[in-house]
């Protein structure tokens, strides 16, 4: 997470990734895998290269706790959002996946 994301909405984050160029969506699917909805080919959450990840917490419920992930697919080089719930909230799947990204990115840059 950079200085650049922290505060922003759910809305926000996914507004600054598309205007980015990360216009595919991903979902999360059991065992720690990430389906991209654009190929539709399912691959380990630790062989997805992560480029930015941005914590959004509610404002009204701090409970409300979600990462966003721009990734690209390994696949087919998609770049795309993946939306996923951490804490108490979060299915197994979100959690197996969150645990799992592969982060390359350089120091300083997280």
């Amino acid at each position: 997470m950079t200085d650049e994301t922290f505060g922003l909405t759910l809305a926000d984050a996914l507004a600054r990734f598309e205007a980015e160029g990360y216009t595919a969506q991903f979902g999360a699917v059991e065992g720690g895998v990430v389906r991209c909805y654009a190929c539709h080919v399912d691959t380990p959450a630790s062989e997805i290269e992560l480029d930015e990840l941005c914590r959004v917490e509610g404002s009204s419920d701090p409970d409300d706790m979600v990462a966003v992930a721009a990734v690209t697919c390994p696949n087919c080089g998609c770049k795309g959002t993946i939306v996923l719930k951490y804490g108490p909230e979060a299915s197994l799947e979100d959690s197996e996946v969150l645990a799992a990204l592969a982060d390359h990115r350089p120091r300083g840059t997280r």
